[in-house]
């Protein structure tokens, strides 16, 4: 097993990001060295989904000699499963062969020279050939940029494809007639999620802490507690409550009000 699977300890801690690391055959390996876990079991179809992001995954009968040499041929990793009537599971490591492969998922995890290659095979047309949605996807993962020069200035010292390459970029040209266009790919950084903290203060300003508990309203003091369980009172208020006017009639009014017209003005009684 690779070192890239050495972290894994067990099927179950597989995950939307790990599995692009692994191959066929150390999949089935975990797979396998798992199954008497206690929880594996219910976790079965689970795993099986985490493994279709990165995998063909084919459910198949041993004893169908058919499906026998179709998938116990070396190209697939197998594995068994508990489900009747298929008892074996067939995975194979899904290939990005064309521009129409790529997804979401996938686009972060392939090199630029592989993306690069992508375009380069379809057909030659360059960045502007290439569909809105697909371009949506590539740029969620990597920065892309473009130019068109002449031949003969494309490659001058201090021009813009030396600059690109001196910034980390992978440069891809593609030749069009007497002039180049050069796309430049370089891979984007991982974006780091920040958690918002609602930050509360007390009367004079100060800022609550959190409590080592993890209890937000320990700190809290009383005059806040009370207010927080009064607005907690009213949104516990059923529907039937609020719009009850029995609810409303233990309150006495402040102050008689008279009737008012449809212009605000007191209506006389003739």
């Amino acid at each position: 097993m690779s070192n890239k699977t050495a972290i894994l300890e067990s099927i179950l801690d597989l995950n939307s990001n790990n599995i692009w690391n692994l191959n066929e055959n150390e999949v089935a390996k975990l797979w396998e060295s798992s199954k008497v876990e206690e929880d594996f079991t219910i976790s079965e179809e689970k795993l099986l989904n985490v493994i279709r992001i990165a995998f063909e995954v084919v459910h198949y009968d041993p004893s169908i000699a058919r499906e026998k040499n179709m998938y116990e041929n070396g190209e697939w990793a197998i594995m068994s499963h508990c489900r009747p009537g298929k008892p074996s599971i067939a995975i194979r490591k899904k290939v990005i062969k064309r521009l129409t492969d790529l997804t979401y998922e996938n686009i972060r995890h392939i090199s630029a020279a592989t993306l690069l290659d992508l375009i380069d095979r379809n057909f030659g047309g360059g960045w502007d050939s290439i569909s809105l949605a697909i371009k949506d996807i590539i740029e969620t993962g990597f920065d892309i940029s473009t130019t068109q020069l002449p031949a003969s200035r494309i490659h001058m010292a201090g021009g813009t494809l030396e600059r690109k390459v001196a910034q980390g970029f992978e440069v891809l040209e593609i030749a069009k007639g007497n002039w180049v266009e050069a796309i430049f790919a370089k891979k984007k950084d991982p974006v780091v999620k920040l958690r918002f903290q609602e930050q509360r203060y007390d009367k004079d300003g100060n800022l609550f802490k959190d409590s080592d508990s993890g209890d937000d309203d320990e700190d809290l003091p009383d005059e806040v507690d009370d207010e927080m369980d009064e607005d907690e009172d009213e949104d516990a208020m059923s529907d039937e409550e609020q719009n009850d006017d029995t609810f409303y009639s233990s309150y006495s009014p402040e102050a008689e009000v008279k009737d008012e017209d449809v212009e605000g003005f007191p209506i006389e009684e003739e």
